[in-house]
């Protein structure tokens, strides 16, 4: 299909984006993820902007590929149907959209972090602090790691001769932890405004028939957006420690997109 003008421009901008990430960290030693990737609402790091730049950054070569692959397979479509201002302010509200759900979502998650760090607080004693320890506390970076290690070597050797000291040096870790912990729950990439790109494609043409990769199978864009959006719904309830993906964040995306679609009264094509 023929590259429309908005799909373009947001092909260009996001890999202008990812290119000058590397640019500057490499030149300037400065993590622009750090400072455009969304952070949770109470992070020292958070801004407001980081609502509209997070969705042009992204975390790896892969990550930029498939989401730009898929703006330019579903968006060229979805802009011919819309018009180009309307396309744009699709994309925006999704993109936004979903990083205010992830923003929910991140709440949900750090809750019992933070109940656990003021239960502790209010009793370090050495089962607690130990119990801390082993259920809430893990090494994300190097300045964790530091945080951590330098905490435990203060506690272990004043636990046994100086109780007080002891909890004087839990009640110092825990809300330094806290903060570096959730200061680091940075979201990033177009996934969510894609999604509803995704959803729209559902949407507006329901029974084109789509070829899938795994498996290989013809699958009308109804049921592909259906089972996409449970498959995400799934793996954001179920989803492990170990799970790197903003599930919530990609179905934010949805629900914003739905919402817009169903205000416009979009027409449908098949």
């Amino acid at each position: 299909m023929r590259m429309t003008p908005a799909v373009k421009n947001l092909l260009i901008l996001n890999v202008l984006f990812f290119a000058a990430t590397f640019v500057f960290g490499r030149s300037l030693d400065l993590d622009l993820n750090q400072w455009l990737g969304l952070h949770y609402v109470s992070a020292k790091d958070f801004g407001v902007w980081q609502l509209v730049t997070f969705m042009f950054m992204h975390g790896s070569l892969s990550h930029i590929f498939f989401n730009m692959f898929a703006l330019w397979m579903f968006g060229t479509l979805i802009e011919s149907a819309l018009g180009t201002r309307k396309f744009v302010a699709y994309y925006l509200i999704c993109g936004v959209g979903s990083g205010i759900i992830q923003e929910v979502a991140t709440a949900v998650d750090i809750a019992p972090l933070i109940s656990a760090v003021d239960s502790t607080m209010s009793d370090p004693t050495f089962e607690n602090v130990n119990a801390f320890i082993s259920k809430h506390v893990a090494v994300f970076s190097s300045e964790s790691r530091q945080l951590v290690s330098s905490f435990i070597e203060r506690y272990n050797g004043v636990v046994n001769t100086d109780p007080a000291e002891a909890a004087s040096a839990a009640r110092d870790f825990l809300p330094t932890y806290q903060d570096m912990y959730i200061n680091a729950q940075t979201t990033v990439g177009a996934s969510g405004a894609v999604f509803g790109i995704l959803l729209a494609f559902g949407m507006m043409f329901p029974n084109m028939r789509i070829m899938m990769m795994f498996p290989p199978i013809p699958m009308k864009a109804k049921w592909f957006v259906i089972v996409y959006g449970l498959v995400e719904l799934l793996c954001g309830i179920h989803g492990s420690d170990y799970d790197n993906v903003a599930h919530w964040a990609h179905l934010g995306g949805m629900l914003f997109g739905f919402i817009m679609l169903r205000y416009w009264r979009v027409q449908r094509y098949n």
